[in-house]
């Protein structure tokens, strides 16, 4: 069974910084390509990041320049290092397989404000 735990979330001010972690169990993460999503309050969950098994990324225009996805294979764990954060990037953040996701984790969440 997978199961996903993400980490790392809280409040920051406008123009900060966090990095997310996403560890996983019950799968090898360096064969499936996996992506970070977020949800705003009264939103449908999007993708923000995502990374191939190979190590190419991939990002939503809203984050481009901002966010980095990255993946620690040894510790079979994917991060999202955010940077100049905007408080229309507070959401609850997920990750999951970009194809065909898995059972969703619980998320972390951040808030960006003053």
């Amino acid at each position: 069974q997978v199961q996903l735990v993400e980490s790392g979330g809280g409040l920051v001010q406008p123009g900060g910084s966090l990095r997310l972690s996403c560890a996983a169990s019950g799968i090898i993460l360096r064969f499936t390509a996996m992506g970070w999503y977020r949800q705003a309050p009264g939103k449908e969950r999007e993708l923000v990041a995502s990374i191939t098994s190979g190590g190419n990324t991939n990002y939503a225009d809203s984050v481009k320049g901002r966010f980095t996805i990255s993946r620690d294979n040894a510790k079979n764990t994917v991060y999202l290092q955010m940077s100049s954060l905007k408080p229309k990037d507070t959401a609850v953040y997920y990750c999951n397989r970009v194809a065909y996701p898995w059972s969703w984790g619980q998320g972390t969440q951040v808030t960006v404000s003053s």
